[in-house]
């Protein structure tokens, strides 16, 4: 894919890790042509491409390139672990290495391709300060029924330890509990349940997107959270709707581990463009 715009166009990629699904934009040239309304229009499924997320590569100083996030409502996200392991891979076949730095709200991450092909993230250590998350609480013991737990990952998580995740009417309650008043910037929410010991089975309603297949960020806040709570070690195995992710809370991060997929490239037309 070409770097700059294209005369007739707009060149984006669609990738997905375990189902989770991305546009990605290459912005390193010229000017990120990036608003609310383009993300909402790409974002549909039946009248544009259609992603859980939208990344967006802009330039950087101090490390190889930038990641900023969009979801599909139009809303900024402030990380996305599955994007940052698709565009990672993707860039470091381009750079011809098999390892990268990159910069998001998060600050300064580390990505690289482990001997078996799949791609590890560094996704930083766990926000667990109340304000930092943010949520109005106690992390450990919010005020809401189901007993569950808030840890943050660049964006906010609510993680419910429950018998069975796969009885859990995800849709039902992932609404809600997204716009609960605890959480003044929205929260995803996650429900899991342990099935051996390490490993989990997770489900995700994410804020701006809904029920996906996948959520990085939300993988690595069920591990984290799963760990506080005395479930389980700080390597565990997770199952979600698309697939399985091996999770390491480590002294300098938590790093995450799976599968990536570039499905096709394609060019947005002009009269799309000039239809927003």
């Amino acid at each position: 894919m070409e770097q700059t715009r294209a005369p007739l166009g707009l060149p984006f990629m669609k990738m997905h890790g375990l189902g989770n699904d991305f546009v990605v934009i290459d912005a390193r040239v010229g000017d990120d042509p990036v608003t609310p309304a383009l993300a909402r229009a790409l974002g549909d499924r039946h009248r544009g491409v259609g992603f859980d997320q939208l990344a967006v590569i802009k330039p950087a100083q101090q490390t190889d390139f930038t990641l900023e996030f969009w979801n599909s409502d139009g809303s900024k996200a402030g990380a996305c672990g599955n994007a940052t392991r698709c565009v990672s891979d993707w860039m470091m076949r381009q750079l011809g290495q098999d390892t990268v730095t990159l910069t998001t709200a998060r600050g300064q991450l580390s990505a690289r391709r482990r001997a078996d092909g799949l791609v590890s993230v560094n996704m930083g250590d766990p926000i667990l300060e109340a304000a930092a998350i943010p949520v109005a609480g106690d992390p450990m013991a919010l005020p809401l029924a189901g007993d569950p737990v808030a840890v943050g990952m660049g964006n906010p998580h609510c993680i419910y330890f429950v018998d069975d995740a796969e009885a859990v009417d995800v849709a039902g309650l992932g609404p809600a509990i997204e716009h609960d008043t605890l959480f003044p910037e929205r929260t995803n929410v996650e429900f899991a349940s342990l099935t051996a010991p390490d490993h989990l089975r997770m489900r995700v309603w994410e804020r701006g997107a809904g029920i996906t297949l996948a959520c990085g960020s939300g993988t690595c806040a069920t591990a984290v959270a799963a760990h506080l709570r005395g479930l389980t070690g700080r390597h565990v195995i997770v199952d979600v709707d698309g697939g399985r992710l091996e999770i390491d809370w480590r002294a300098d991060g938590v790093w995450m581990t799976g599968p990536t997929a570039l499905v096709f490239t394609g060019v947005l037309t002009p009269e799309f463009l000039a239809a927003l």
